[in-house]
């Protein structure tokens, strides 16, 4: 378990890096294409394009890192008034749903890139692909996340946070 936290915590501060660079990124892309909208009137094609990118980027990694640090909703004050036993297989149950969720997510968007794989963006001239490339790899790090999750359940253990 021990080898597991650590990787996983570096998976999720990374994971949030990226999410906040791919936030950054998009902040900057769309005030450029603004000001070329609006001042130059001479709107870039590409930047609707490239904003989609960053804005798939930024929600699969910002919510596996959410699942890693357990900041995903919950019905915390309905499960608080359950016994403890009860309480533990809720838990348990969540964290399976949620690497039921991860997988079918993974699963689902291969089968997007391979069936879009000819296909391109436009503007961008890369393969439609790309697009899912950011929820396959949510859809993995959601799954590990939410097993590494279990395990601790499972052992009587919390998982530690990546940002403390």
């Amino acid at each position: 378990m021990n080898l597991l936290t650590a990787v996983n915590s570096r998976l999720s501060r990374w994971a949030m890096y990226i999410a906040c660079a791919c936030l950054l990124g998009l902040l900057s892309v769309v005030v450029y294409g603004v000001v070329l909208r609006y001042v130059f009137n001479n709107a870039p094609p590409y930047v609707e394009q490239v904003a989609l990118l960053l804005v798939i980027s930024v929600a699969m990694f910002g919510a596996a890192a959410g699942v890693r640090d357990a900041g995903h909703i919950g019905l915390d004050s309905l499960v608080a008034i359950l016994s403890t036993r009860v309480q533990f297989w809720c838990s348990l149950v969540v964290f399976v749903l949620s690497i039921v969720f991860g997988l079918a997510l993974m699963a689902g968007s291969v089968e997007m890139a391979i069936s879009t794989y000819a296909s391109t963006i436009p503007t961008l001239g890369l393969s439609e692909a790309w697009r899912y490339l950011p929820v396959v790899l949510g859809g993995i790090l959601i799954a590990v996340f939410s097993i590494e999750h279990l395990i601790a359940r499972l052992q009587g253990t919390k998982v530690i946070r990546s940002w403390h």
